[in-house]
């Protein structure tokens, strides 16, 4: 592939327990999609999604059993987020970077009015705790963007986790606030902070030595193919 190529549509192999299942499904259903729904118009939906999940959040102050409502809308953006680029490559499309752009900027718009909706539903350290954890998963996006800005390589799994195995695991918390109540996962969350950070740090560690030893390989190469000057 030439260094210029855009490799944004072309993710690097997905190693998670569900992703070959999730393939093959994707494959098996993406042709019987009506020819008046398009590409665009399922990443779009993200948008009402990402509303469910606040107004889940917020109505769950009253009754957590609105959380089922959060655990339908990440059901429904797993499954457009799930064929949009695969209707758009069947059918060519052609919106490829726009599909980049707008796919995973909804996605992170998603995510972060997932969390907001549960700092509705906790008080005090807990609260604060969950709100700090927007940009820390933000963060796991910029590393993603930023590693793929210079190894032209798009990867979304991390440690065996990808992103419909996160989507399982905020159906099972939802289902956990609804039987035994916010009191009783509040706990754990300084423990979930933890490990997000340490899981973070160890993604930014591994993809930092990844990139010095591209840049080691281009000095001793001759330098940057693409005329960098090398620090």
């Amino acid at each position: 592939m030439p260094r210029d190529a855009f490799a944004g549509d072309r993710k690097a192999p997905m190693h998670s327990p569900l992703a070959a299942v999730e393939k093959r499904f994707i494959q098996r259903w993406v042709g019987t999609f009506p020819s008046w729904i398009e590409t665009y118009h399922l990443t779009m939906l993200t948008v009402l999604w990402s509303g469910g999940v606040l107004a889940a959040g917020w109505l769950a102050r009253a009754n957590p059993r609105w959380l089922w409502l959060s655990s339908l809308m990440l059901l429904l953006q797993w499954f457009t987020d799930a064929f949009d680029g695969a209707l758009g490559r069947q059918r060519h499309t052609g919106l490829v970077k726009w599909g980049y752009y707008m796919d995973h900027l909804l996605d992170f718009l998603f995510i972060s009015c997932l969390l907001v909706g549960y700092t509705f539903l906790l008080q005090g350290p807990a609260h604060t705790l969950m709100v700090l954890l927007v940009p820390l998963i933000g963060a796991f996006w910029v590393s993603a963007f930023l590693a793929f800005s210079v190894t032209n390589e798009f990867q979304i799994t991390q440690f065996g986790l990808g992103p419909t195995e996160v989507r399982i695991l905020f159906i099972l918390l939802n289902s956990a606030i609804i039987f035994f109540g916010p009191e009783a996962v509040a706990g754990f969350i300084p423990l979930f902070l933890l490990l997000v950070l340490l899981l973070l740090v160890l993604v930014v560690y591994r993809t930092h030595r990844r990139v010095w030893q591209m840049d080691m390989q281009a000095r001793r190469d001759g330098g940057e193919p693409d005329g960098n000057r090398v620090r």
